[in-house]
């Protein structure tokens, strides 16, 4: 099903209209009529003096920027620039009233709370009064004017907001670059939560926000180079997807929309999507396990959220086959948050000789093409929240998931006060990640990690068997007035096995989390 947004003008729900009554979110007021956004720029080329200086640029004390705190003399300050806004009061989709909470004072943070990636300096160039004064000076100095950045303000293409914190859009342009701008209203985890796809001159923005999916569809207006830049600021929520244009000129429109966009869905309700992904190395990391490292194309910038797997997909024998993997990080060392220049994926896969799926990617040669879903799976950190004592159950490579998370529990996660690992395996040299983990055991007093072999070699001291009651109540110990939570992966069996032992040593389902694909 189409969702196409009405054809008038302004668009619905664009910041040149109101906002119905009774909804939340940015307060927009009803423009007078000859003060839309276009009449603003006319208004601005017409040649007045909008500042009151004829035209002069001088240093504002915080003394002289405090005096100018009325409807009809109101300065502000926005990153160290003084902006006389008295004429752009009525012209202001959020009314006079928005405007007047920064009079005469310092209102950075306030404009960043709202539209932290506006193009203010173009949209206020010709109402620059001068720079902040940054130490006492007894002369006001003339400085030079700021140049002017070329941006074509565009009108807002934001839906309402609904009770459900709906998320919104909004995109600007400058003579080069497109951006687009999405405003989660929520913060953003820092391990990530969106997915971008360019390809082909179609955009396709997926923000995964817990149960539920906002996206952003669209066959873009005009041509664009077939990089991205994206840039989030998670405390606050907003994405910012940034594009270079190929030809300097105006676009009327952000692009014709197409399947789902501006929907917000439950995750499970969107099929899968997936992009063509190429192995570009493939490391041993024990007899019959492997990393294979796989790089996005080159318009896709997907980070995927610690606990969450993707899906593979490929063609064997004429049938599709598709499999979940957990991505793990380059080394247990390695920073949870990606930079920006790493978009490849890790994934730690065992090769089982009779296996469906694993033969094939055993197979693959450096260059070959994979499909790669998005981000899948129904972990969330929000129980992690306040946790004291993090227990990890892993069974060979059920520690995929494991691996994340501990980096996760030990950087980021300061309630946590023990991290606790009980990996099993059949034999010593099936253990992943084994010196690493021993490393990171001895340099971290709140990492712990014990193997357990089901098919132990002689010299072998370690535990031995399988999960059973004594063991998991040997290793899970309740410490007076901490909160506890385990993970489990593994194959079917070693789950099932785990969950039932656990709930009968007295946890409950809320203390609880099974990763299965």
């Amino acid at each position: 099903m189409l969702n196409i947004p009405s054809p008038s003008f302004p668009p619905q729900n664009s910041q040149q209209r109101v906002t119905p009554s009774g909804q939340t979110g940015r307060n927009k007021v009803m423009l007078k009529p000859g003060h839309s956004l276009m009449d603003w720029i006319r208004f601005c080329k017409s040649g007045k003096d909008l500042t009151g200086l004829r035209g002069r640029l001088i240093e504002v004390t915080h003394e002289e920027l405090q005096k100018h705190n009325t409807r009809n003399d109101c300065w502000t300050c926005i990153r160290g620039m003084v902006y006389n806004v008295t004429p752009y009061m009525d012209y202001h989709p959020g009314g006079e009233e928005e405007l007047m909470k920064a009079a005469g004072i310092d209102g950075t943070d306030l404009f960043d709370q709202v539209h932290r990636w506006v193009n203010y300096e173009s949209m206020l160039k010709e109402c620059l009064v001068g720079r902040m004064m940054t130490k006492a000076t007894t002369a006001k100095g003339i400085i030079p004017p700021v140049p002017p950045t070329s941006l074509i303000p565009s009108s807002s293409v934001a839906p309402s907001s609904n009770k459900d914190s709906r998320p919104w859009f909004d995109w600007f342009q400058t003579d080069v670059t497109v951006h687009l701008v999405i405003y989660a209203k929520r913060k953003i985890p820092t391990t990530g939560c969106s997915i971008i796809d360019l390809k082909a001159g179609v955009l396709r923005v997926e923000l995964l926000l817990g149960k539920m999916s906002y996206m952003i569809h669209l066959r873009l207006t005009n041509e664009v180079e077939g990089t991205v830049a994206v840039h989030t600021a998670f405390s606050v929520g907003k994405i910012q997807v940034s594009m270079q244009k190929q030809t300097k000129e105006k676009w009327s429109s952000l692009g014709h929309p197409l399947e789902f966009h501006n929907t917000f869905l439950r995750k499970k309700e969107r099929a899968f999507f997936y992009r063509d992904c190429v192995l570009v190395s493939k490391t041993e990391v024990n007899h019959n396990t492997y990393v294979f490292r796989l790089q996005m194309p080159r318009g896709t910038v997907m980070h995927v959220p610690v606990g969450k797997h993707v899906y593979l997909k490929s063609l064997n024998q004429d049938t599709e086959v598709v499999r979940p993997y957990t991505p793990v990080d380059q080394n247990l060392a390695t920073s949870i948050c990606h930079s920006s220049k790493e978009l490849d994926l890790y994934l730690m896969i065992k090769i089982y000789p009779d296996g469906v799926f694993t033969p094939y990617l055993n197979s693959m040669h450096i260059g070959d093409h994979i499909s790669v879903s998005g981000p899948e799976g129904t972990f969330s950190l929000r129980p992690l929240r306040d946790v004291t004592n993090l227990y990890l159950l892993a069974a060979g490579t059920g520690f995929t998931p494991m691996a994340r998370l501990i980096r996760l529990a030990l950087q980021d996660m300061s309630t946590i006060r023990k991290t606790q690992l009980l990996f099993f395996n059949r034999r010593e040299e099936d253990i992943l990640s084994r010196h690493e983990l021993d490393d990171l055991a001895a340099n971290n007093e709140s990492f712990q990690v014990e193997y357990v072999l089901s098919e132990p070699c002689e010299s072998w001291t370690g535990k031995k068997g399988q999960v059973d009651k004594y063991l998991l109540d040997e290793f899970l110990i309740r410490p007076e007035g901490s909160k506890c939570y385990v993970c489990i992966c593994g194959p079917a069996a070693f789950t099932d096995t785990s969950l039932r032992l656990l709930k009968q040593l007295g946890f409950s389902q809320e203390e609880l989390h099974a990763f299965q694909g």
